[in-house]
């Protein structure tokens, strides 16, 4: 119930429908009970041969003289009007119950609709929203299908299993208590038996649920794995087609499906016994009653109509159990989902914001690194070990070096991406940590080897994050990237949606509407990472001209493969196992005849 408590905190907003819905379901409940069981008695003096009628005035107060009191002003009011009479308003005050009840069911699951959605709305953007703020090394220890299964599947399963139950729970208890009231109304002593033999009942049910959760919990985790196999499948389907990997990846993907299968097998038959594992026990212990009744009966301790009454009302309780045991099944079978929900709300996020940020409002010096060291575990191997270099105001720094060799973590941990694990990296002065993270990656602007574009129009892929840029400005920014040409070409022009990450876009066009992203938001620093290393050589020559026109009065710091790119950059810094083995301007290096002039002599540049 961990869970269900922590889901239902979401409900705070939404307290004045639940209060409703349990007002409405009081009123159901009462009716429910007013329109069959209470009428038993009255229709006993309607239709029986004597009415109760003792007028002696009850000295004390008890169970039994309460119901004799009763029975009295019912006999004298059948008395009165008649039995005809008595059972006409009977049968329209059963129908009026009847109707109020209905209609108070009704109201009760119309307000509870806007807690369940509200509820399953907030959670999901909670999620969503989270999923924003945590670091990048979360998502590089996850597999992308299984986040969107616990964003998709597991909150659709507290929504259907979870909420679904959240009704009955605030229903059924009532139903229950007030049956039970008036069952120990009816019989102390039948009742306290019953309660003595239900808690059996309770214990083979709570181990059925426990093993529910289990198998759930492993059935959501299989179903995770299986959105990841799907997702890459349709992700890198080019690659799978050409090198006739089909039957390879089928078969691995048929397999955890197979798996999945059993487990929801496991699952849908453990929760289908609930009902009539419930029923079965809810029959014995009505035989119990029987027989523990009958025995009462047959010592003079009570009436044979009132233990029918007795037995009449219990039945009236089974459903009510029957529908809290399922509620209860369904909560520990979506108690797997939520469990995966909070796995992602309860993660601790490394990259902190302190509570009073220094502020950056331009810049004016330097970029420094001093003395920093990083490892993307703690403990774990450095892949930084001690870089020390700074970046003047209008400068541009190069990282060269292999694939591997701290380049791009170099270049992550500026917008903070990562933090350092050892030394700091300031601007003007400032350590990064002591800045508002929104503050400091407002002054940078990122071009990567990989254009991130969204399944919409171009316009709003330059302007993202940016929601009051003009038209105008992007058209601007737009043709400074060397894009607004093929754009304005297009069928609707700024309009145009680019599709699925901007698949209707060359490698080329992709790269420039980045560039335009960049230059909008017209930051004063500049973070290149291989920006044209994917490119033909005609595409190169537009996305260079484009970086050339971003760079200018900028701070640039590039990551570059093709070194033809950078041999004008203020200094180029060579990277080897996360280390600075060389510094120097292009010439310079060259003539060390050193790392960097062999990389050069690679590329037949020198």
């Amino acid at each position: 119930m961990k869970y269900y408590l922590r889901i239902l905190r979401f409900a705070k907003p939404y307290l004045g429908y639940a209060g409703l819905n349990v007002l409405f379901n009081i009123l159901a409940t009462v009716f429910s009970l007013f329109s069959i069981g209470a009428l038993i008695p009255i229709l006993d003096m309607i239709f029986g041969e004597e009415i109760l009628a003792d007028p002696s005035t009850p000295v004390y107060f008890s169970l039994d003289t309460a119901k004799e009191f009763a029975y009295y002003h019912i006999g004298l009011w059948v008395l009165e009007v008649g039995k005809l009479s008595a059972l006409a308003y009977i049968c329209v005050i059963s129908i009026s119950a009847i109707l109020i009840k209905n209609i108070s069911t009704y109201l009760a699951l119309y307000f509870i609709a806007p807690l369940r959605n509200g509820l399953i709305h907030d959670i999901r953007t909670t999620v969503h929203a989270r999923c924003l703020e945590l670091p990048i090394s979360f998502f590089n220890d996850k597999r992308k299908g299984d986040l969107l299964t616990r964003m998709t599947t597991d909150i659709a399963e507290i929504e259907y299993s979870m909420l679904s139950s959240l009704e009955m729970i605030f229903k059924e208890p009532l139903n229950i208590g007030l049956t039970v009231t008036i069952l120990l109304w009816m019989s102390p002593s039948l009742t306290l038996f019953v309660l003595l033999v239900l808690p059996i009942s309770g214990l083979i049910i709570s181990t059925i649920g426990k093993s529910l959760k289990r198998s759930s919990s492993k059935a959501q985790n299989q179903l995770g794995y299986l959105m990841s196999l799907l997702e890459e499948s349709l992700g890198g389907v080019r690659i799978i087609k050409a090198f006739n990997a089909e039957e390879t990846v089928e078969g691995k993907f048929n397999r955890a499906s197979g798996s999945l299968t059993k487990m929801m097998d496991k699952v849908h038959h453990k929760r289908d016994a609930s009902s009539p594992i419930s029923e079965t026990l809810g029959v014995t212990v009505v035989m119990a009653i029987i027989w523990f009744g009958g025995k009462q009966v047959f010592e003079g301790e009570i009436s044979s109509g009132s233990l029918i009454s007795f037995i009449a009302f219990f039945y009236m309780l089974i459903p009510s159990l029957k529908k809290l045991t399922t509620g209860i099944f369904n909560i520990q079978k979506s108690n797997a989902s939520s469990e995966r929900i909070f796995e992602i709300l309860d993660t601790y996020n490394p990259i902190e914001e302190i509570a009073n940020p220094k502020s950056l409002n331009t810049f004016e010096k330097e970029i420094k690194f001093e003395n920093v060291s990083f490892s993307y575990e703690k403990g774990g191997t450095k892949v930084l070990k001690n870089i020390n270099f700074s970046i003047p105001k209008g400068k541009t720094v190069a990282l060269v070096g292999s694939s591997g060799s701290g380049k791009t973590t170099i270049s992550n941990l500026l917008p903070r991406f990562y933090d350092s694990t050892e030394g700091a990296v300031s601007i003007d002065g400032k350590d990064i940590k002591d800045l508002g993270i929104k503050e400091l990656r407002s002054h940078l602007g990122i071009v990567s080897q990989e254009s991130i574009l969204f399944n919409d129009t171009i316009r709003n892929n330059i302007a993202l994050g940016d929601n009051e840029a003009s038209l105008e400005a992007v058209q601007n920014a737009a043709k400074v990237a060397n894009a607004h040409e093929f754009i304005d070409k297009m069928e609707s022009g700024y309009d145009q949606n680019i599709g699925e990450r901007g698949n209707k876009l060359s490698g080329g066009q992709k790269q420039r509407m980045s560039i335009a992203r960049a230059l909008l938001s017209d930051p004063p620093i500049l973070i290149l990472d291989e920006a044209t290393s994917a490119l033909d050589t005609e595409s190169e020559k537009l996305v260079q001209e484009a970086l050339n026109h971003l760079m200018e009065n900028r701070t640039s710091l590039i990551i570059a493969h093709r070194l033809s790119t950078i041999q004008h950059a203020d200094e180029i810094l060579v990277m080897e196992n996360g280390e600075i083995v060389e510094r120097g301007r292009h010439l310079e290096l060259l003539d060390k005849k050193g790392t960097y002039h062999k990389l050069v002599k690679m590329q037949s540049l020198a």
